[in-house]
């Protein structure tokens, strides 16, 4: 990511106004990546940083998993949050293909996320309170405390971010993207029908209902589409239990 910002410098600074910045990673410490000045006399000494995570699209919680506990007040207002999504091209094997990120300001996020914890989650046994953390200002030191913490969390789900909702257009735009031809909503549910121990009609059952959702949000499938896309799915899974039976015999 470090690499590709710098070389796109024609993007982000056509007039060269920021000769002297430049993108640079640093390790466990909020903000992932920082742009900043290579002289230490220049001023201000950076001008935006990045927090940079991943999600697997494919993955059985369907949801991204990352979680953003920064304190608001470790945030400048340039900082962002950036969300990169990604599968790989043949859906269990090739290459890593990355899609369009969810880019969203960072202090607001952090806001946000406590607004929702103490407001409008709805948990049993939870008060909703926060302990904030009191950093010095933004571009935190590795040492500082910028975390800030629920005084209860039995499920250990503050900072899960996709939780608040505040990704929920973005994920529902990318869960309706193509991959191989066929939504992305719908390989997330064919996969996670594998993710535990069932018995072949089970199986079935669910590879029918995955095939009658389709039909209902494809604009009017025919018949003989939708049992296209049972038998596809169907297929996909005779390959994957095959290579699976493969795999253990070999050791």
């Amino acid at each position: 990511m470090v690499d590709t910002l710098n070389q796109l410098r024609e993007t982000w600074d056509p007039d060269r106004q920021y000769g002297e910045y430049a993108f640079v990673r640093q390790p466990q410490t909020f903000p992932d990546v920082t742009l900043r000045a290579e002289s230490a006399e220049a001023e201000p000494p950076i001008l935006m940083g990045i927090e940079l995570k991943g999600w697997y699209v494919l993955a059985k919680e369907r949801e991204p998993s990352f979680r953003f506990r920064t304190t608001p007040g470790a945030c400048a207002d340039a900082d962002l949050l950036v969300v990169f999504p990604w599968v790989f091209d043949n859906v269990v094997s090739g290459c890593p293909q990355l899609f369009a990120p969810y880019v969203e300001q960072a202090r607001f996020v952090a806001e946000y996320r406590n607004w929702y914890w103490q407001y409008e989650k709805e948990s049993k046994g939870s008060t909703g309170q926060i302990s904030m953390a009191t950093p010095a200002g933004p571009y935190p030191s590795k040492s500082d405390q910028i975390a800030d913490k629920p005084t209860e969390d039995r499920g250990g789900n503050f900072g899960r971010i996709a939780r608040t909702k505040i990704m929920d257009d973005f994920i529902d735009d990318l869960l309706a993207q193509d991959l191989l031809g066929i939504r992305i909503e719908y390989w997330q549910r064919f996969l996670s029908i594998f993710s535990a121990d069932r018995e072949a009609e089970a199986i079935s059952r669910q590879l029918d209902r995955i095939a009658d959702k389709a039909a209902t949000k494809g604009g009017g499938l025919t018949a003989s589409e939708v049992l296209q896309i049972r038998d596809l799915f169907a297929e996909i899974a005779e390959i994957l239990a095959y290579r699976s039976t493969t795999q253990q015999s070999s050791k």
